[in-house]
């Protein structure tokens, strides 16, 4: 507020002087047409009169008063945006205080020069006439207003959208010394800084901003600044995703609103308490002498019953009038709560649908790249048995292992997605805790051997046998943890612990823990090691490889089962993962499952196979793998060949491409089905997020290989039809 009053004061210096000299001037006269023409948002009346000011200046030779109206003109101009209307009568203003005694109306002419050019982009122009008005300023010794105009100068750049330059300004003001005159320009350039960084999403910056702001502005008390500091920073949380801290500063925000209108209130309430003081004051007056004279007797009892009823009147109508604020306080409050609540709700909305996009681009991309990785892995393989020199097996198994952890990368990718998209289901089946842990162990010993580590399994007998839950998903949490662990340690322990914590009835809580000696992960990492793509350090990516999203499974899939891990390392002795998980107790006899008995290449020779693929690298791969099993191959590229194909010849399998162009694998199947319900038809899918086996089984598929093909898993699903 305090640049405003600088500027009226060195605006009206002169022209005070010539009010004091001649009230019934016409300067005057029309000065106060203008201005009120101003207040009434009348611009077009507000230049009319200033110009008839001129006139009347320019015939009767009042050259300084001249000079002023002319500011006065320009400065409507500027306010209404018309910069070359308002940079001539600048222009003419300083020209004519050349030959009069300078004052604050000519500095502010020349800055007004550079604040135009500013706002038409001109800054070379505009530095020149800024560089004018600080000398100016220096030559009449009131250089501690000078921030003032810098802040209007900044306010000038960041109106043009020229944020860098005006950042720069405003930051020049808040590196000035500390007095009371520059506190509340201090406190307003940290706010506007704070509005430019969150404009340029340097978020981090901005709250430093905000909160030098709010430092500033408490040396000041001014409540009005601050409840729009508290909003931005509620704005900046918002922008963040951070809805608890946003709501928060918005409650203390309406807070403050709440308190700056009770005071404007209770100002007004007080005012009309008073008026309605003074007038029942006077009816008193008037009814006593009434009743003094009508009757002199009933004085005392007229009295106290006009007392009394003025006392009642007083108390409703305060009542009233109090009821009548609170209510449209309360309405204001209602209407802006339910803004920012529908801002809140779109802002997340917004995240929401960013994370579902996410999700599906990632899927996309991971299923995407399944194709060409088939081709990469099957060629691999196919070049792998056809006896290749020593010198290119070397070559081939290394573009096999790239093959392999590229599949596992992408599958990886695929699991967070499907996790985070709520797409993974549950299973609740019986499994022995005790075979599975044992069977994990058996499968990690060869890794554990490679790091020379002592790989150690404790499991508590008090486990009942037969536990009802997720083992595929368990093994795949627990297979995570130890294959971690092993890699980071070498010439060291790996030890998994299972205990049974509680049993209440049919239920019991076990107890995991894995321990190793390994490097340790720093403590600042601690929290971050759970997060997507994340590995500690970039030197332990480089040293030991890996996804870094192994722990991002992890954690995700033990919150999917209703458990939650937990961490403590030391770098250099080693890291102890733990979580709990509750399992029903499977009373019954647990279900022997067959094992998947290995496919013998008898079984596969001289069958006939029609492969529907549309991809010619993959038509070449599978043809190869088949035709290297003596089994005859034929392909068709669409699925409307192969039903029409298929009605009038049989084979002994069919296998399916899930996506092809025209009717799809699904379709096609189910056409197939109208006509052929026995042939066997396999599905291959580079499967993605909006795919499960149970989605294909259903359009009549009777299993499912997934891209890029593992060749032992693909012999062994098609030889399970050849029995």
């Amino acid at each position: 507020m305090k640049y405003y009053l600088f500027i009226v004061v060195c605006f009206l210096n002169s022209f005070l002087y010539s009010q004091t000299k001649k009230n019934t001037d016409s300067v005057v006269y029309y000065n106060k047409l203008a201005n009120y023409n101003l207040n009434n948002k009348k611009f077009s009346q507000a230049v009319f009169y200033t110009q008839k000011s001129i006139s009347f200046c320019e015939i009767n030779g009042k050259k300084e008063n001249l000079a002023i109206q002319t500011f006065k003109l320009g400065k409507i101009y500027y306010n209404q945006k018309k910069f070359e209307d308002a940079l001539k009568n600048f222009h003419k203003t300083v020209s004519l205080f050349d030959t009069l005694k300078p004052s604050c109306t000519k500095v502010l002419a020349l800055h007004y020069i550079g604040l135009s050019n500013t706002a038409k982009g001109d800054y070379k122009t505009a530095g020149v006439y800024y560089t004018k008005s600080q000398q100016l300023l220096k030559e009449l010794h009131i250089e501690d207003h000078a921030d003032v105009l810098d802040y209007q100068i900044a306010m000038a750049l960041k109106n043009n959208q020229d944020l860098p330059l005006a950042a720069k300004t405003f930051q020049k003001i808040t590196k000035k010394p500390d007095n009371s005159a520059i506190i509340k320009t201090k406190a307003d350039s940290y706010y506007q800084l704070g509005l430019i960084e969150t404009q340029l999403k340097r978020n981090d910056s901005a709250i430093i901003y905000f909160d030098n702001a709010l430092e500033y502005n408490a040396k000041n008390n001014d409540f009005t600044k601050k409840s729009k500091i508290v909003l931005a920073i509620s704005q900046y949380y918002k922008q963040s995703k951070n809805f608890d801290l946003a709501y928060s500063y918005l409650d203390e925000h309406y807070q403050l609103e709440n308190y700056l209108l009770k005071l404007k209130n209770a100002k007004v309430d007080l005012n009309e308490f008073e008026k309605f003081k003074k007038n029942q004051s006077l009816n008193n007056t008037i009814k006593k002498e009434s009743e003094e004279k009508f009757q002199l007797k009933t004085y005392r009892y007229s009295k106290l019953v006009n007392i009394l009823a003025i006392a009642l009147i007083s108390i409703l109508s305060l009542l009233s009038l109090a009821l009548y604020k609170n209510n449209i306080i309360r309405n204001q409050n209602n209407l802006l709560l339910r803004e920012k609540n529908k801002e809140l709700i779109l802002a997340k909305n917004k995240a929401e649908k960013a994370s579902k996009a996410r999700s599906e681009f990632l899927s996309t991309v991971s299923h995407e790249l399944r194709t060409p990785l088939n081709a990469i892995n099957g060629i691999t393989h196919i070049l792998l048995e056809d006896n290749p020199k020593k010198k290119q097996l070397k070559y081939l198994e290394s573009l096999k292992f790239s093959g392999n952890y590229l599949t596992t990368f992408i599958n990886e990718i695929l699991e967070v997605n499907k996790i985070d998209s709520t797409k993974v289901e549950v299973e609740n089946i019986s499994f022995n805790l005790k075979e599975l842990l044992f069977n994990i162990q058996s499968s990690l010993k060869e890794l554990a051997t490679a790091n020379r580590n002592y790989f150690n399994l404790e499991i508590d007998n008090s486990i009942p046998d037969n536990l009802m839950g997720d083992p595929t998903k368990l093994s795949q949490i627990i297979l995570n943890l130890i294959n971690n662990a092993l890699k980071f340690t070498q010439n060291g322990h790996v030890n998994v612990i299972a205990k049974l914590y509680s049993q209440e009835d049919e239920h019991a809580t076990v107890y995991f823990e894995i321990v190793d000696t390994g490097i340790g992960i720093p403590e600042d990492k601690l929290q971050t090691v759970f997060e997507s793509f994340s590995q500690g350090s970039i030197e332990v990516n480089r040293k030991y490889g890996g996804t870094g999203l192994g722990l991002t499974i992890v954690k995700k899939l033990i919150e999917l089962l209703g458990g939650e891990i937990k961490l403590k390392s030391e770098v250099g002795k080693g890291s102890t993962f733990t979580f709990k998980l509750n399992f029903k107790i499977n009373n019954e006899p647990l279900e022997i499952v067959e094992e998947v008995k290995p496919y013998n290449d008898k079984q596969l020779m001289n069958k006939s196979i029609l492969l529907i693929e549309d991809n010619k690298i993959n038509q070449m791969i599978t043809r190869k793998m088949l035709e290297n099993k003596n089994i005859t191959c034929e392909i068709v590229d669409n699925g409307e060949d192969a039903v029409e194909l298929l009605k009038i010849k049989r084979f002994d399998m069919i296998l399916m491409d899930v996506h092809l162009p025209g009717i799809n694998g699904t379709t096609a199947t189910k056409l197939i089905r109208e006509f052929d319900k026995t042939t066997p038809v396999i599905a291959l899918t580079a499967i993605s997020l909006d795919e499960n086996r149970d989605m294909l089984l259903s359009f009549g598929m009777n299993d499912v290989i997934t891209k890029p093909f593992v060749p032992d898993e693909f012999y062994c699903t098609i030889a399970k039809f050849f029995d």
